[in-house]
């Protein structure tokens, strides 16, 4: 008999909470930038690596040598990740249905005053706005937004904000 992914099942291990989500970005400076100067998250340490046996044991990649940046804000951190080697490093641009694509989803209080302040870093709404009709999430709006670097990040602001926000 196969294993359904409804199936529950005891795994011989816990989890015990999330620790951080990693990006990998061009530019660190410009990155921190968005991140600190733009949404409001608290820059940590910065901490550069060289390549090493352990840095390429841990990220599966021969050569590898990068300087990392981790942000921490609104319960969340974000480690950042500049790759300087090795060269043969490419730019993955992915569609939201491509797989591998990923997003982190943040709520906000004023989708559009995020959007024109996010403008200025170079981070751009995959479309316009969208506002949910019906269910749980009834009046909601909410957005794609994506960077330079093709990562993508959605933004929901709860109906409550939305009328607060619009008043």
């Amino acid at each position: 008999m196969t294993s359904s992914t409804s199936e529950i099942r005891d795994p011989p291990f816990r989890i015990g909470s999330v620790d951080h989500t990693g990006i990998t970005v061009s530019s660190i400076a410009s990155s921190l930038d968005f991140w600190v100067r733009g949404l409001g998250f608290r820059h940590l340490y910065t901490w550069e690596f060289e390549n090493s046996t352990f840095v390429e044991n841990l990220v599966g990649v021969k050569g590898a040598s990068l300087t990392l940046a981790m942000v921490q804000g609104f319960g969340h951190q974000i480690e950042l990740l500049e790759y300087r080697s090795p060269a043969d490093r490419a730019i993955f641009r992915p569609r939201s249905c491509d797989v591998g694509s990923v997003h982190l989803a943040m709520y906000v209080d004023n989708l559009d005053a995020l959007i024109e302040c996010i403008r200025d870093a170079g981070w751009l709404p995959v479309g316009a706005p969208q506002r949910i009709e019906g269910g749980e999430r009834d009046g909601w709006k909410l957005a794609y937004v994506r960077d330079p670097d093709g990562v993508t990040l959605e933004f929901l602001q709860p109906a409550s904000a939305a009328e607060h926000a619009e008043a």
